[in-house]
């Protein structure tokens, strides 16, 4: 217990061994081999290692060569590891990448297993009628096709979605390499990994399909865009893994309520926001956010209660990421809590 209440990765370690557990049981009941799924870079026990290389390189390397020039950077870097990187640092990022990855294997695998628990059991009739009632009787997805169109629209709308993909490791690896904070690095570790925990036990309470797969006239009208692709991809993959659960080689990735996507584009900002980083970085942020949130409308990705919810999961993730790693009314430049922060920039003692 005092580990919890002191380290910054307490909270989200032992979360993550109880959804790792969950997945196991989830596993042996079903009859179906845990997975570890490839995406950018290749598997994430590959790609996680190799984006916290690459940036370490990017974070040590300039800093040698400003501090002592371009005839020293051997040695400079040398001495930016000896006085900017002790095993602390170093650990807690470790931490977070492994609390990350853990989280985010047992959410997909859990949103694999999804169609044997809960197959049968969908709410998109009712999620479909949610829509229709809140946009007077039609779908959101044809009111947006009206107004931003279904060519240049397609394209750029796809762009912004696909781009989550590869955004949301870089992004993490970017917050605990540079952060000179375990306990804000934490923080932002916390938060990821808690949408991936809160988004799965979403798709157990309300699965749902998504309205492309409910209702696909409604977006035949659209230009074929890598969205058009992975869609095609994912349903394929559900028919595969639907005919033999137990030997398919698919993995199943269709659920709607709530959406990922945005609750992550949502936490990300709301992330930037209450550690007041720069105008620039809020503002991408929170274009990023609204962009994400149309083009899962857009592409019929989800209904707006999915969104909602995807909201609500981002809101909560970040307040609790807060709470758990000692970050509550944290403001960037203000007096670090006791015992959990530890500021870099001037030598460490050995």
């Amino acid at each position: 217990m005092q580990f919890v209440r002191r380290s910054p990765y307490g909270v989200i370690l032992i979360v993550s061994f109880v959804v790792l557990v969950v997945a196991l049981v989830g596993s042996q009941s079903a009859g179906i081999p845990l997975q570890d799924p490839e995406g950018f870079l290749g598997p994430a026990y590959i790609r996680f290692p190799l984006l916290a290389i690459g940036l370490l390189s990017v974070a040590i390397v300039p800093m040698a060569i400003q501090r002592y020039g371009w005839r020293h950077i051997p040695s400079g870097v040398v001495q930016v590891i000896r006085s900017e990187w002790s095993w602390q640092r170093v650990l807690s990022i470790a931490l977070g990448f492994f609390s990350f990855y853990v989280c985010y294997v047992s959410y997909r695998n859990l949103k694999n297993f999804l169609p044997v628990y809960r197959e049968g059991v969908l709410y998109d009739e009712q999620l479909l009628d949610f829509d229709k009632w809140i946009f007077g009787g039609t779908s959101p997805a044809i009111i947006l096709h009206e107004l931003l169109g279904t060519d240049v629209a397609a394209q750029l709308l796809s762009l912004v979605y696909l781009s989550y993909l590869p955004l949301v490791p870089i992004t993490l690896a970017i917050v605990l390499v540079m952060s000179r904070s375990h306990a804000v690095g934490a923080w932002f570790a916390t938060a990821v990994s808690l949408n991936w925990v809160l988004g799965a036990l979403s798709y157990y309470l309300l699965p749902a399909l998504g309205p492309i797969y409910v209702r696909p006239d409604h977006y035949t009208g659209l230009a074929d865009t890598g969205v058009s692709g992975l869609q095609q991809a994912l349903l394929g993959n559900r028919l595969e893994f639907l005919a033999n659960p137990m030997h398919s080689e698919a993995i199943h990735g269709v659920a709607a309520f709530a959406s990922l996507h945005v609750s992550v584009a949502f936490a990300v900002a709301l992330f930037l926001q209450r550690t007041a980083q720069s105008r620039t970085l809020r503002v991408i942020g929170w274009t990023f956010f609204v962009l994400t949130f149309v083009a899962t409308l857009y592409f019929g990705w989800h209904y707006i209660a999915d969104n909602i919810a995807g909201v609500a999961i981002g809101y909560i993730s970040v307040s609790v990421g807060a709470w758990a790693t000692g970050c509550s009314g944290y403001r960037q430049g203000a007096t670090a809590p006791s015992g959990l922060v530890e500021t870099y920039g001037s030598r460490q003692a050995a």
